[in-house]
């Protein structure tokens, strides 16, 4: 990760309070100025997020060896990570951990690198909490699989996942609370 500015404390308390505010208004974009060519949102969101305690998976190798010490998180297998780091435009072909009825926080988080937030080929219509009435979602680079599987990981809730779209410069959130209707996929959508 290039740029020193992730690692400082009030880069990454802003990057939290983003999070915050994204999780309370599910499929909002938001925008993260700490990003630039140096620094994706992914990159960011994990400088964030990791520390000793974490343990994060990378099954699609996204993350470099320099990577690892920085962020002090913890290798795991995507079974029992609690985040999972991926590129959307693979489908998904593993199992995350969905947390437990007497501990359900322990369902994976998953950060979903994707093209571009707000437009795209994909487009997604979600209601449920932090949703006034409904909000529209457009993606580029989300493999619809992603989301026909996270159907099955929410099914039981309050089991499930949790997911996080990060592209260039910012994220937006799909908590387990949220409910999604494909509205639109575009040809050439992944």
């Amino acid at each position: 990760m290039p740029t020193e500015n992730l690692w400082q404390a009030d880069a990454q308390q802003h990057v939290f309070r983003e999070l915050v505010e994204s999780f309370s208004h599910p499929g909002k974009v938001q925008e993260l100025a700490i990003c630039n060519e140096f620094a994706s949102a992914h990159y960011a969101v994990l400088a964030s997020l990791m520390d000793a305690e974490t343990s994060l998976a990378d099954p699609h190798a996204l993350l470099s060896n320099t990577d690892w010490p920085l962020l002090q998180a913890r290798q795991a297998a995507t079974d029992n990570a609690r985040f999972i780091l991926v590129d959307g435009q693979r489908a998904p072909d593993f199992q995350p951990a969905l947390g437990t009825l007497a501990s359900p926080e322990f369902g994976a988080t998953l950060l979903i690198k994707v093209d571009t937030l707000g437009r795209g080929p994909l487009t997604m219509t979600l209601t449920g909490s932090g949703i006034a009435q409904q909000r529209e979602l457009c993606v580029a680079g989300l493999h619809v699989d992603w989301l026909q599987q996270r159907v099955n990981w929410v099914e039981e809730f309050p089991l499930g996942v949790d997911m996080i779209l990060c592209a260039a410069t910012g994220i937006a959130t799909l908590p387990r609370t949220t409910r999604i209707s494909i509205t639109a996929l575009s040809k050439g959508a992944a």
